[in-house]
């Protein structure tokens, strides 16, 4: 295409149009495994799904979900690397083709062990779409009307998690004549809904016959500022992510905490150096001072911590609902068939409107972070990117702690306390993509802000991997879950040493 034609206000939306199906395919990623994990793990897991181990499933959905987080910020940083030097739009064909890959394959597990390259495959795409998506809409619109495209940017990936869960229900509404057809029952209750993620991969080739490169990153591939880019640098990557998986083997072999804390801060310091490695390369090589090299590692560094508050929590609290939700249903079950007046009629009825709790749980948080994201975004632009994260902060706390601490039981009451605490929780990821693009220059903002959101997920998969040592057994979700929301305090004091970037257009 050539250059005018980027400037067309048809080029501009058909970019848009691009990146909004592309995170609406993030939100389906994110949002598929905390529907299916359960039944997905009795059977790979071998259980007995009258009494399933509850532990074992909990440890295996920790330890799947920490590596989809590792899979998310290494595909931050590899397809972030790859939208710098090849550009935008290559790169993110690209990522979208590797998670639908992972996700379609996931379909055919046999074992659980399976789930965690899968996972981490499915994730190395949807997290370099994120980023990648982010700089090619920033950089075409020029600026223009930021505050709205960040709240689109976080509602479409938040409308993927509810197509998740329309999906699920339509499948279990067609089960009968499903197994009519003879599809097992796992292929109805699971299988079929992660091979449905491979459908993304049609969107690569609207993608590259439509969508306009990023001017300014042509400008700066002319100006010779994309050549500094080295894929030899990218063995520091493949560093981290062996460190990675050796922590998550490490975790499954020891059980004791002080040795497992101290495997956590030696991995993580040696994950950020292996993933910042490439950048300080290049900025190396394009013969950047000092000072300027210090900078943006630090900021880099400073936009993990703000990024990695609410991944954190939202992974390590809110994710957790629809699994809270079917426990809550298995719980009402059990009590009415111990209860000497309820029928065996009454007890399956029970048992068949609860089936469906968890979607509707994810359901009801869908819809609360699609409209959190617009408004998220929307209030950052009119108040102020600070005063915006803290507010968020201290609401986030707020609603997570009422959903968790001040329910018992799954109803209206409940679906009402989930749907705040996905607005509010969520309204982070339409103020990610409205500020961490103001941070970078061109030739380092798909990279930077790429290593910044998805190396946050890095933090949140330590988290995540806490969560089966606080919940105890049996799995108790309002004391693990509310006690990692006061993360976001942490956030309170953090945002104050980034920059207020407010009405001040994208740096060069």
């Amino acid at each position: 295409m050539p250059p005018a034609a980027r400037d067309t206000t048809s080029a501009k939306y058909l970019a848009l149009t691009a990146a909004l199906l592309g995170w609406l395919f993030d939100g389906f990623e994110m949002g598929l495994f905390p529907v299916i994990s359960r039944p997905a793990l009795i059977e790979l897991l071998r259980l007995d799904p009258a009494s399933p181990d509850e532990k074992l499933i909990l440890f295996w959905n920790s330890l799947i979900n920490c590596s989809f987080l590792v899979g998310a910020a290494t595909g931050g940083v590899l397809f972030g690397w790859l939208g710098d030097k090849l550009g935008r739009v290559r790169a993110m064909s690209l990522s979208i083709l590797t998670y639908a890959l992972g996700s379609g394959v996931g379909g055919f597990a046999t074992d659980a062990w399976q789930m965690v390259p899968i996972r981490f495959l499915a994730a190395l795409g949807m997290g370099g779409e994120w980023s990648l998506g982010v700089a090619l809409v920033m950089e075409i619109w020029q600026g223009q009307s930021r505050a709205l495209l960040a709240g689109l940017i976080g509602a479409a990936a938040n409308l993927g998690y509810l197509l998740v869960a329309l999906l699920s229900l339509s499948l279990g509404a067609l089960k009968a004549w499903f197994l009519s057809i003879g599809l097992t029952q796992s292929w109805v209750e699971w299988r079929l809904l992660m091979v449905c993620g491979a459908l993304p991969a049609v969107l690569v080739f609207f993608i590259r016959i439509f969508v306009p490169e990023s001017g300014r990153w042509e400008e700066e591939r002319e100006k010779g500022r994309t050549s500094g880019w080295r894929a030899a640098d990218l063995f520091a990557v493949a560093v981290g992510v062996a460190v990675c998986a050796g922590l998550l083997l490490f975790w499954i072999q020891v059980e004791d905490m002080w040795p497992r804390v101290a495997a956590l801060v030696v991995a993580l310091v040696l994950v950020s150096l292996a993933y910042l490695y490439p950048i300080w390369r290049y900025l190396h090589r394009q013969g950047e001072d000092a000072a300027t090299r210090r900078h943006i590692l630090g900021t880099m560094v400073l936009g993990a911590l703000l990024s990695g508050v609410p991944l954190l929590a939202t992974w390590g609290a809110v994710q957790w609902a629809p699994l809270w939700a079917n426990q809550l249903g298995t719980e009402a079950v059990r009590q009415a068939a111990a209860a000497p007046e309820t029928t065996p009629e009454q007890v399956a009825a029970l048992k068949e409107s609860t089936r469906t709790n968890k979607e509707f749980a994810q359901m009801a948080s869908a819809l609360g972070a699609t409209i959190g994201c617009v408004i998220g975004a929307a209030f950052a632009g009119w108040a102020g990117r600070r005063i915006a994260y803290v507010l968020l902060c201290l609401t986030s706390l707020a609603s997570v702690l009422w959903f968790y601490r001040g329910h018992t039981e799954f109803g209206t009451a409940f679906l009402a306390a989930v749907f705040a605490a996905g607005f509010f929780s969520a309204a982070f990821y339409g103020w990610l993509p409205l500020y961490l693009p103001e941070l970078f220059p061109t030739r380092v903002r798909a990279t930077g802000q790429g290593f910044s959101f998805n190396f946050g997920r890095i933090l949140a998969a330590v988290g995540v991997l806490q969560v089966p040592v606080l919940m105890g057994s049996p799995p108790n979700y309002p004391q693990a879950c509310s006690s990692l929301a006061f993360i976001y305090l942490l956030g309170v004091v953090v945002i104050w040493l980034a920059p207020e970037t407010r009405g001040k257009p994208l740096p060069e």
